[in-house]
C-alpha cells in the first residue's frame, strides 16, 4: 500500500518512523552526558542541536539533487509559511522543554512522561481535528495513561520524580503532539515536500531559539571541550538531522495514532540507556507508572489496528457498489 497523494509506500513510512523513534531515544542520554561534562543549559543545547541539524540537512539536500519525475501539486505560499512556522514553533517547544525535563527529573522519567502523554494528546487532537475516532479502546487508553502519569507524579518520591520536571515533560509532549498533528493535517493532500519541510522547520526553530540561547549562554565551560563537541555533533546528526527527516516523511502518510505508538521506541531505548549507561534507578512507583502509560498506548495500538481493518473491509464493498 502507498499514500496516494505523496507516493511514499506506507510500509516505508512505518520503517522511517521506527528508525526515527530508535534514534530519538539516544538524544536524552547524549544530553545527560553533555550536562555532566559542561555547564550548558537546555536552551543552548536545543539551539546547537537545531543549528547543527540544519547545516547537515542543507549539505545533504545539496548533494542529493534528484531529477524531478513529475511536478508535484504546488502549495500556496501562505499555507506553506503558516505550516513551516507552526511546525517550527512546535519543534522548539518539544525539544527545549524535553531537555529541560531531562535536566530537572532525569532521562527515564522525562522521556516516559513526554512520550506517554504525547499519544494521549495526539489521540484527542486527531479526534477533534482529523476526524479519527477514539472509540472505547482509545478512551480506556487515555484514562490509563492519565492514571500512569498520576502514579509517576504522586508516588515516585521527590528524589526520583520532580513535579517541575514532569510539568516540563508534559509541555514537551504538547509541542510534539502539535507538530505531529500539523504534519499529518497538511500532508493529506500530497502538496508537502518532506525534505523541504524538515529544512525550513529547523531554520525557524533555530531563529526562535537564538535570542534566548544567547541570554542563557551558547558557549559552555567544559573540562573536555572535544568530548562535548563530539556529543553535540552526534546529537545534531543522528537524533536530529536523520531522525527528523525520517519522521516528517513518515508522519505525513501514516495515521497520527499509529505514529504516536511507533514513537514509543524512544522511551524504551531511553530507559535502557538511562539504567545501563547513566546509572539511573527506577523505583517501584516509577516502574508502575511507566507500565501503565506504555500499556495505555498499547491499547491505542489495538484500537488503531481495528480501525485500519475496518477501513480495509469497507473498501471492497464500496468498489462492488460502484460496479
Amino acid at each position: 500500500m502507498s499514500h496516494a497523494a505523496s507516493g511514499l509506500p506506507i510500509g516505508r513510512g512505518l520503517l522511517y518512523l521506527i528508525v526515527a523513534g530508535a534514534a530519538w531515544g539516544t538524544a536524552g542520554a547524549a544530553a545527560s552526558l553533555v550536562y555532566r561534562a559542561s555547564d550548558m543549559g537546555p536552551i543552548a543545547l536545543s539551539f546547537w542541536r537545531c543549528a547543527g541539524g540544519l547545516v547537515l540537512l542543507l549539505v545533504v539536500r545539496r548533494v542529493r539533487r534528484r531529477p524531478v519525475v513529475s511536478a508535484p501539486a504546488r502549495e500556496p505560499f501562505g499555507r506553506k509559511a503558516l505550516r513551516i512556522g507552526a511546525t517550527g514553533l512546535g519543534l522548539a517547544v518539544f525539544q527545549t522543554a524535553y531537555f529541560a525535563a531531562v535536566e530537572a527529573t532525569g532521562l527515564a522519567v522525562a522521556t516516559v512522561v513526554t512520550l506517554g502523554a504525547g499519544p494521549v494528546l495526539i489521540a484527542l487532537g486527531a479526534r477533534l481535528t482529523l476526524g479519527e475516532k477514539l472509540g472505547r479502546g482509545g478512551s480506556a487508553a487515555v484514562a490509563g495513561a492519565l492514571g500512569g502519569l498520576g502514579v509517576l507524579v504522586l508516588g515516585g518520591g521527590g528524589a526520583t520524580v520532580r513535579p517541575w520536571g514532569v510539568a516540563l515533560a508534559v509541555v514537551s509532549a504538547a509541542g510534539y503532539s502539535t507538530m505531529t498533528l500539523l504534519t499529518r493535517w497538511w500532508g493529506r493532500d500530497g502538496r508537502v515536500d518532506g525534505s523541504g519541510t524538515t529544512v525550513w522547520t529547523f531554520a525557524v526553530t533555530t531563529v526562535c531559539l537564538l535570542p534566548v540561547g544567547l541570554a542563557e549562554g551558547l558557549v559552555p565551560h567544559a573540562a573536555r571541550p572535544a568530548h562535548v563537541l563530539a556529543l553535540l555533533v552526534y546529537i545534531a546528526a543522528v537524533p536530529t538531522a536523520l531522525a527528523y527527516a525520517l519522521f516528517f516523511a513518515g508522519a505525513a502518510v501514516v495515521r497520527s495514532a499509529t505514529v504516536s505508538v511507533i514513537m514509543l521506541l524512544e522511551p524504551v531505548s531511553a530507559a535502557v540507556l538511562a539504567v545501563g549507561l547513566l546509572g539511573e534507578r527506577l523505583t517501584t512507583a516509577t516502574l508502575a507508572g511507566t507500565l501503565l502509560m506504555l500499556g495505555s498506548v498499547a491499547g491505542l495500538a489495538v484500537a488503531e489496528a481495528r480501525s485500519v481493518r475496518g477501513d480495509t473491509r469497507r473498501v471492497p464493498e464500496e468498489e462492488r457498489a460502484l460496479v
